[in-house]
């Protein structure tokens, strides 16, 4: 098995919505914010080389939105997908699955794009199975009002009507082995409804895709929940439970939307789990 970090493209989003109500005074000491408020994102993808099988986990915004959708987040750096799978090797059309943690535009937008004449919409891995679940496909497609703005039809629809959307099983736990895929995953409610955190074993070492159930290294104290999440109080003990087992079996956790801490480790702490050690792309991957 081979790995690969896929820069999907950063950007930035509001620092306070970022942390809910911890106050900014406590947040900014790890995550400093801009003179608006805004904080360093990445939309940073994994893609797993197994064989005959590509599988890229989360595909970031893509680029099919207009200039005013973009303009809410500040998009910055140099970063794709297209440019990010060419370092190592890879085409889109080389990809035989994309696993979704969740359909948030900033995890599934690159998923899907403009045809040719920019008249709909198709898949922008035409060769993929795409993989959700279906309580989160449920939830997604008949979303609550605090989080339509987050599920745009243009972004998951089109993985249907294409024949592509494939969904693992119902978990029978919290944390269940995908036995379509090669990983087990870890089913989070807090952000929103099963969310999928993968576990992935990699040369001796547990590395686990951190999607929104920690963002950045900075909301590791448990009540550093994002405004974002729709049940933060079940956030946290999830979130609670998922640290001590991080730091019990000393998982390596690939943070998606940390721009600045790719991966890192926890330990135990008298405050609780805190940060251990922190490493670049390259000192782990190679």
């Amino acid at each position: 098995m081979n790995l690969y970090p896929i820069e999907a493209g950063n950007f930035k989003l509001d620092g306070g919505a970022m942390f809910g109500v911890v106050p900014k005074s406590l947040w900014s000491r790890t995550n400093p914010a801009d003179s608006k408020n805004m904080i360093d994102i990445a939309a940073r993808c994994l893609l797993i080389e197994n064989g005959d099988r590509l599988t890229l986990i989360d595909t970031g915004m893509g680029n099919k939105q207009s200039d005013k959708f973009y303009g809410y987040y500040f998009p910055w750096g140099d970063h794709s997908i297209e440019n990010s799978l060419k370092k190592h090797g890879f085409h889109k059309n080389d990809i035989t699955d994309v696993f979704l943690t969740h359909l948030h535009f900033d995890h599934c937008g690159g998923a899907v794009q403009w045809n040719n004449t920019r008249t709909g919409y198709e898949p922008a891995f035409k060769n993929a199975n795409y993989w959700s679940n279906q309580r989160h496909w449920d939830w997604a497609t008949k979303p609550n009002r605090r989080e339509k703005a987050s599920f745009l039809t243009e972004n998951i629809l089109p993985m249907e009507e294409s024949g592509q959307l494939k969904f693992v099983g119902d978990p029978v736990s919290d944390f269940s082995e995908a036995k379509e895929l090669d990983f087990g995953i870890f089913f989070a409610d807090g952000h929103t409804e099963k969310q999928m955190i993968p576990h992935i074993n990699y040369k001796g070492k547990t590395l686990v895709f951190m999607a929104d159930l920690l963002p950045t290294a900075g909301h590791l104290p448990l009540p550093f929940v994002m405004g974002y999440d729709t049940r933060p109080l079940l956030t946290m003990p999830e979130k609670e439970k998922f640290l001590n087992l991080a730091a019990d079996n000393n998982y390596y956790l690939f943070l998606e939307h940390d721009a600045h801490n790719p991966i890192i480790t926890v330990k135990h702490t008298e405050k609780g789990v805190r940060l251990n050690e922190c490493f670049t792309i390259n000192e782990f991957f190679n």
